[in-house]
């Protein structure tokens, strides 16, 4: 009996693998394309409803393609006897009526299909999914709205809806329903905004959004998921004031004394819109003199003005001794925390890169660093900040000291990271290249977008241009001038660079020099020779790396420090014709359809 019963698995065992041979090479028939070859061996199989799931859908498409309907009709007839509550056999059945070009038949099918599961949540699910996987998504949409009529629920099936209106290009049903599907939860708020940032691509399609969410306000003046998408939709369009309106009327809201509002304050001011980042603050500051962020809006008021002052070329020394004043009376009137120890740290900075007050500044850096109010980041900070100023100093092995501490008590952090950089910054301004090299090549690939960007421009500065020239000395003295910049030393590092110029006439480092050039004559004032030697690179150097950013720069003088709009309107526009690969395109359309007046402009 033993040898029975391994003969017969031995027999059932050739049997299965036969019948898998017999698929394995219907399939590949079916994807040469020769159908007629492969539904001969598809039909053979299709006599076992073991096969059916390993076939079905091939089998069942060649059918419908050679428009078999008699043979797909008794395929699909007998799928149904085996396993009548199927749900992809049965609308298989109303696909074939829509094959036949029997549409009515169809659609009075599908239409009974969806009646009978208009309850069942999980097959009516099951069933949309299909229907559109099958290019019939006009059938899935009415399952779904039917389950939902019969739910009462308005936004019910809202994130199935969205997803199929987003296949079929209906953009304004898409939108509503994922309104509908934001309002079930408001955790689903993040999600609906990182799908609009993708699905929203035009100017008109955030525009449109945010006259609905003004509508929806005005019904529902109380929900806060609203109100922050449509702050959101206005940071799209760089409308910082219109976010502002918004944020200010949800604290009100909220009674969250100003929290909303400062968020949108500090986005303003990474964006270097001054003037709305400073009725912001002065807004919080004068209207919640009690609140929690009372402190940190009387810090980002003199911040704003900081950065403001520190664009406006030439800076005014004058400007830079008032923020210098302004951080010391919050320091006095506001006594000792982390927000005004942050204050002072900025004051010394100021105080050691303009004014020259080098130990002045290193003595409030170090009463930063010593009180443990401050916290682990703003002493890390501290600590990279009186390192910078013994560079400054021309104390480099001080500084390395200092950079080097910093990374040894904050692995895998920012500070850590920052710390790395600026030890590779030092190694390259020292000529040590291959040093600088050994720690870039661990920030490329381990850190921020910020610091690997940094530290990628710098190793390529070092490789393009030590290559033809193995004896390192143009790379050197670039390096040198570099640190002399750095140092402020701006009239000796003009001298280098020209005397740069005349011993290596032809290095590959020309256009650098160059972009150096510009940045001094942009920092002293004198535009129109930083736009002579932007032009330079942009149009001796078009496919270097510094092309694009030449361009950009062209672009932002003419905006910001010319007031020439249309010039940088025609630039911007260049850019992303020219470069359209470049990190610039992103920033450089927002600034062409602010420019042209776009409402919305993102």
């Amino acid at each position: 009996m033993r040898y029975i019963f391994a003969f017969i698995f031995i027999c059932a065992s050739f049997f299965v693998n036969g019948q898998d041979q017999d698929i394995r090479l219907a399939n590949e028939y079916y994807l040469q394309g020769e159908h007629e070859k492969a539904k001969v061996i598809y039909k053979d199989l299709a006599g076992d409803f073991k096969n059916i799931n390993a076939i079905h859908n091939n089998y069942f498409f060649l059918l419908l393609e050679t428009k078999d309907h008699k043979e797909a009709d008794k395929y699909i007839g007998r799928l149904l006897k085996w396993s009548p509550g199927n749900i992809y056999y049965q609308i298989d059945q109303g696909i074939l009526y829509h094959h036949e070009g029997n549409q009515a038949k169809a659609d009075q099918y599908f239409k009974s299909f969806i009646q009978t599961f208009k309850n069942d949540t999980y097959r009516i699910r099951v069933a949309a999914e299909y229907f559109v996987s099958k290019n019939l998504p006009q059938y899935g949409i009415a399952a779904l709205l039917s389950a939902r009529k019969n739910t009462n629920n308005p936004s019910t099936y809202a994130l199935e809806l969205a997803n199929i209106y987003r296949i079929t290009g209906d953009k304004d049903l898409m939108v509503e329903e994922y309104l509908n599907y934001m309002t079930q939860n408001p955790s689903n708020l993040n999600y609906v905004k990182n799908s609009f940032q993708s699905l929203l691509d035009t100017p008109e399609d955030i525009q449109s959004l945010q006259n609905l969410l003004i509508d929806r306000l005005q019904k529902k003046p109380d929900s806060e998921v609203y109100a922050q998408l449509l702050i959101w939709t206005y940071l799209q369009q760089l409308d910082f004031y219109g976010a502002f309106m918004q944020a200010r009327a949800l604290d009100r809201r909220k009674r969250s004394g100003g929290s909303e509002t400062m968020k949108i304050g500090r986005i303003a001011l990474d964006n270097a819109d001054y003037e709305n980042a400073a009725e912001i603050f002065d807004y919080v500051v004068a209207n919640f003199p009690d609140g929690n962020e009372y402190l940190s809006a009387r810090l980002y008021q003199i911040r704003t003005r900081e950065e403001k002052v520190k664009n406006t070329f030439p800076v005014s020394m004058e400007d830079i001794q008032t923020l210098v004043t302004s951080y010391e009376k919050l320091y006095q009137d506001m006594g000792i925390n982390r927000i005004t120890l942050d204050g002072k740290r900025s004051k010394a900075r100021l105080q050691a890169f303009y004014l020259d007050q080098k130990q002045e500044a290193i003595e409030a850096l170090e009463t930063v660093k010593e009180n443990q109010r401050a916290g682990n980041e703003l002493i890390a900070q501290s600590k990279l900040d009186l390192g910078d100023i013994f560079l400054l100093d021309d104390q480099p092995w001080e500084a390395t000291l200092v950079y080097s501490q910093v990374e040894k008590e904050n692995k895998e952090s920012a500070a850590g990271y920052e710390a790395k950089l600026r030890n590779a910054k030092l190694s390259y301004y020292k000529g040590e290249f291959a040093l600088a090299q050994e720690h870039l090549d661990i920030l490329k690939i381990a850190t921020s977008r910020e610091i690997s960007n940094d530290a990628m421009a710098l190793s390529l500065l070092i490789k393009d241009n030590s290559v033809l020239d193995t004896s390192d000395i143009a790379l050197s003295r670039y390096a040198a001038i570099d640190l002399l910049l750095y140092q402020n030393k701006t009239d000796q590092a003009i001298g280098m660079i020209q005397k740069l110029h005349e011993d290596f006439p032809n290095h590959s480092l020309k256009d650098e020099l160059w972009w150096l050039e510009a940045n001094l004559y942009l920092k002293r004032g004198s535009f129109n020779e930083a736009l002579a030697l932007l032009e330079k690179i942009v149009f001796e150097y078009q496919f270097d790396l510094l092309t694009d950013d030449a361009y950009f720069l062209m672009g932002e003088i003419y905006e910001r420090h010319l007031g020439d709009k249309e010039k940088a309107k025609e630039i911007y526009a260049d850019l992303m014709v020219k470069y359209p690969g470049s990190a610039y395109v992103a920033e450089s359309r927002k600034r062409f359809r602010k420019l042209r007046g776009d409402t919305p402009g993102i």
